[in-house]
């Protein structure tokens, strides 16, 4: 099996990554329909009511989800997650069936999108430590990408699919559908074999485990540069529901179907992205840091396509940059981290990188209404491209590292880390000596 599919040799990781497959095209069809019920039915193209929406459905990561980091690493995540899995189901119809009764109203939309972020807050980080129960701890980076790359092979089907499905049933049918979708997930964690999971350390019931999960992240370096990088990007880069909803009505004045199929033309480059993830073995911190790079200078360039055609074929490396950065991080975090504090480290990353969107959509809305779509993609290009370099200069002087590059015929960019090489070679001297010793006493004993 080619390695990018190492971890689909795995029972367990195969009925996972299938059920997550369908509940995420449910999932991403979701997403779409309840844009496109705030912005054309509830409102009269209103970025700041859709901004708002997606600020309630992330809002509750800031609450919970530090308290779900010590429910992920203190309880059975299996049953954790058929529990989450079931409620976001429920969820989902209650909304549909509002909806397809002619009741809905804003208000109603604003609360259900809310309770969905109690509920994913709290699944959020169960979910991204639950891989590392599934596979050996050698193929997790593998599992990682291929998690990328199912959520975004569903991208690929889902907006567009809720485009079509929207113009023909109305976006109620679309709730109800993604209902069904949860199914294929809980029948998936209910069929797998138990006694295959990953042993784990178990982390009994103390006072003070939120505050010991700081304490760790606090004392790693590389963990709070990666958690700021994305955090920023986060909060006004990766507004892709609302931008690319704004773009498609008011720039290029298209329907549900045109908006649908910039979702799908994103997910080109973020599956790119995330098969190549799961090549990597060992993603690294200036990985996160140069994708982040990369992300400004391509949505900088999406932001200015003329037309919808040029906007759409843009979206690709967009979509490229973005999931290295995000699965560079999530990969580079787990493999890193102390088993027994997966699940809180993963915790904050969740509130840093989902947490930062009830702060950056409403902005981001305001900034479509009062200057233009454009200007609120380029805004997270501007904070990208900051961002991205301030963080790279902070490595250059606090790791000591030194960067080289070239443009001549083979570009290419190398970074060396200097304290590592230096204990390197200090590491080759002490054993030369060792060895030194040890001839010098054979010789000493033979005379």
């Amino acid at each position: 099996m080619s390695p990018t599919f190492a971890s689909l040799r795995f029972f367990n990781y195969r009925l996972w990554f299938a059920g997550a497959l369908v509940a995420n095209i449910g999932t991403w069809m979701q997403r779409v329909a309840q844009d496109w019920l705030v912005l054309t039915v509830l409102t009269d193209d209103s970025g700041v009511a859709v901004g708002i929406t997606t600020a309630l459905q992330f809002a509750p990561v800031l609450a919970l989800s530090a308290w779900a980091g010590v429910l992920a690493d203190r309880l059975d995540r299996r049953k954790l997650l058929i529990a989450t899995q079931a409620s976001m189901g429920v969820l989902a119809a209650g909304l549909g069936a509002l909806v397809l009764s002619g009741a809905a109203q804003l208000w109603h939309v604003y609360l259900f999108a809310l309770l969905l972020g109690c509920v994913s807050a709290i699944d959020g980080p169960v979910r991204q430590t639950f891989v590392a129960d599934i596979v050996p701890a050698e193929r997790l980076s593998n599992a990682v990408g291929l998690n990328s790359a199912s959520f975004n092979a569903a991208r690929l089907i889902g907006p567009g699919l809720a485009g079509l499905l929207i113009a023909l049933v109305g976006t109620g049918w679309v709730f109800v559908l993604n209902a069904a979708t949860f199914a294929a997930t809980i029948l998936a964690l209910t069929r797998m074999r138990v006694h295959e999971l990953q042993a784990r350390p178990g982390t009994p019931r103390a006072k003070g485990q939120i505050r010991e999960g700081l304490a760790y992240v606090r004392g790693r370096s590389d963990i709070v540069v990666i958690m700021v990088v994305v955090g920023v990007v986060s909060t006004f880069g990766l507004n892709f529901q609302l931008t690319s909803a704004m773009m498609a009505r008011t720039e290029f004045g298209k329907g549900p179907e045109e908006y649908g199929v910039l979702g799908s033309v994103l997910a080109i480059g973020s599956l790119a992205g995330a098969l190549l993830a799961a090549r990597r073995e060992r993603p690294r911190v200036r990985l996160v840091i140069g994708a982040a790079l990369g992300f400004g200078v391509t949505t900088g360039v999406m932001a200015l396509m003329p037309t919808y055609p040029a906007y759409a074929i843009a979206t690709i490396p967009v979509g490229l940059a973005s999931l290295t950065m995000m699965t560079a991080a999530n990969s580079t975090i787990q493999m890193s981290t102390d088993p027994a504090m997966r699940g809180r480290v993963m915790a904050l990353y969740m509130m840093v990188f989902l947490g930062a969107t009830p702060v950056g959509s409403p902005i981001v809305g305001w900034i479509a209404e009062a200057y233009g779509a454009r200007w609120a993609i380029g805004i997270g290009s501007i904070s990208a491209l900051l961002v991205a370099g301030a963080a790279a200069l902070w490595a250059v002087r606090h790791w000591h590292l030194e960067v080289r590059y070239s443009l001549r015929s083979r570009p290419h960019l190398q970074v060396r880390y200097l304290d590592a090489e230096r204990e390197e070679a200090e590491a080759r001297a002490e054993a030369a000596r060792a060895m030194q010793a040890q001839q010098a006493a054979d010789r000493a004993s033979a005379a």
